[in-house]
């Protein structure tokens, strides 16, 4: 992912100057990181707050001019954390309803806002691909379920594919 990632941003840079790109990741919390810092960045042992991973793109976004505003997320886990009345709650064991609830709660949130999301999952659980394929139609976005092996094919035609794409 980490080698996606800066391909991913080298394309983007060179041969996209125009579009920004802001590099997030999370774990119990959603932070954000220099696209020179990716090859250093360390995963695990967290949990997986992806609700606080798309409120921290949205936020990015918010105040971006471009027209075409996209969420590009690579994931291997399950949400499985959320911030709750400050502190945060946690559960590992199966799908839990509260943090799928507020998770799908911020992908219908990206959509109001005009953000189409692109959930790359790096496993095909069919509990997990049933969750992304919930998650990608409240936000009207795509989802991929791929190996390691495959994610940078799929990642790269997509962005140029839309990148080809009339936004009005």
């Amino acid at each position: 992912a980490k080698q996606v990632a800066l391909a991913l941003s080298e394309l983007i840079m060179t041969q996209y100057p125009k579009d920004s790109l802001n590099v997030g990741y999370f774990g119990d919390d959603a932070k954000t990181i220099e696209v020179k810092d990716i090859p250093y960045l360390r995963v695990g042992p967290f949990h997986t707050n992806t609700k606080a991973g798309l409120e921290l793109a949205q936020n990015l976004l918010r105040n971006q001019k471009h027209p075409n505003k996209q969420i590009f997320m690579i994931t291997d886990g399950k949400p499985s954390a959320i911030f709750e009345n400050g502190h945060l709650y946690k559960n590992s064991v199966g799908l839990d309803p509260k943090i799928i609830n507020q998770t799908l709660d911020e992908a219908a949130a990206c959509k109001r806002s005009g953000i189409v999301i692109t959930t790359f999952m790096v496993t095909q659980d069919p509990y997990l691909v049933n969750f992304v394929e919930e998650l990608s139609q409240v936000n009207g976005g795509r989802a991929y379920f791929s190996s390691l092996d495959s994610l940078g094919e799929f990642i790269f035609e997509d962005y140029v594919r839309n990148k080809r794409r009339s936004v009005r």
